[in-house]
């Protein structure tokens, strides 16, 4: 379902700001919230406010070297902010579309990143996927021996499985504390099917393995 303020295709800019972080992805339609303190990433959300709202967020390949990037990231646009009296911004973003970048990114006098953006490829990330049959019964009984296995309690389990495939397995895909080659591999996967038994088969592994790390969406940079 379109709402009034999403994006468009042609709306999409040739170039956006992009931000570079580790082991943090966004998918379209999903929410992610960032706490931004960095003089560059001040100057970024503020240049993004003023133009099209749109941030990129991706990957660096390298966590030592920001400016090489991971072939694809996904836009985010602004959906609300607030300024803290201490100089921060709390942003929120709400994923519109997969790019990847044509060209080395470049830096701005502000300090932060721009890279010029492939839409083409991507461009049915602007309509929601109405695929239903991801077998969302074992899913579910996955991610709750995830939460478990995790020390995490979960009290809503039946709105879990009520709540769409598409935004189940792109929620799951973001705030689960995967590495940062499998959450590139989500972010990359072609379709929501493929997407689906990556998380599940992610998800299956992590459950048979130790892990201390919780899920969480509140990145700061």
């Amino acid at each position: 379902m379109t709402e009034a303020f999403d994006t468009t295709f042609d709306e999409l800019p040739e170039d956006l700001p992009v931000f570079p972080l580790p082991r943090v992805i966004l998918l379209p339609r999903v929410q992610l919230p960032l706490n931004i303190f960095e003089p560059r990433y001040l100057a970024m959300t503020r240049d993004a406010l003023a133009t099209h709202r749109l941030i990129g967020i991706i990957q660096p390949q390298d966590e030592t070297a920001q400016t090489t990037l991971c072939k694809t990231g996904c836009a985010g646009r602004i959906v609300s902010f607030s300024e803290t009296d201490d100089g921060r911004y709390l942003i929120t973003l709400k994923g519109v579309a997969r790019f990847n970048p044509t060209a080395a990114p470049t830096q701005t006098s502000g300090g932060y990143l721009r890279a010029r953006a492939d839409w083409a490829p991507f461009k049915s990330d602007l309509e929601p996927d109405t695929v239903t049959d991801i077998c969302r019964e074992t899913m579910v009984q996955t991610l709750h021996a995830y939460f478990k296995k995790m020390g995490m309690s979960c009290d809503q389990w039946e709105q879990i499985r009520q709540i769409g495939c598409e935004r189940l397995v792109a929620t799951l895909s973001v705030v689960c504390p995967f590495a940062a080659d499998e959450k590139q591999a989500l972010l990359e996967a072609p379709t929501l099917a493929d997407r689906a038994r990556l998380l599940h088969g992610l998800l299956e592994s992590a459950v048979r393995q130790d892990c201390g790390n919780g899920c969480s969406t509140d990145t700061c940079h």
